[in-house]
């Protein structure tokens, strides 16, 4: 199973939504060109994304292989699901907002079955 976040790695109040948890459970984290990042590569993340970003509050949990975009939580909008593109300048870095996680998965599913 994916290695999530360590609760002590978590921002206070932050826990992961029970549809994440359970796709991830599934082992459904290859979504083609999004993949579910867990382990070391989800911590380094973490780290990068606060040091570029240290305005906002995000927990990234998956990635685009073909560009630098990461999905992750806002956690200052409980559920919300921002797509950043890291490495942009701070202010710049905002590509999409979803409500929610379910949102969020039925667009990786779409960019899955388009996806060459």
């Amino acid at each position: 199973m994916t290695e999530l976040l360590a609760i002590d790695d978590l921002p206070a109040g932050f826990n992961y939504p029970r549809e994440f948890v359970r796709l991830v459970g599934l082992g459904l984290t290859n979504l083609e060109p999004w993949w579910i990042v867990g382990g070391e590569v989800l911590r380094q993340r973490h780290i990068g994304l606060h040091e570029r970003y240290p305005a906002r509050s995000l927990v990234p949990f998956a990635v685009r292989q073909d560009c630098d975009d990461v999905a992750c939580w806002d956690v200052d909008r409980p559920g919300h699901v921002v797509l950043i593109h890291d490495y942009a300048s701070a202010g710049a870095e905002l590509e999409a907002e979803y409500d929610d996680f379910t949102t969020w998965f039925r667009a990786a599913i779409e960019d899955l079955l388009e996806w060459d």
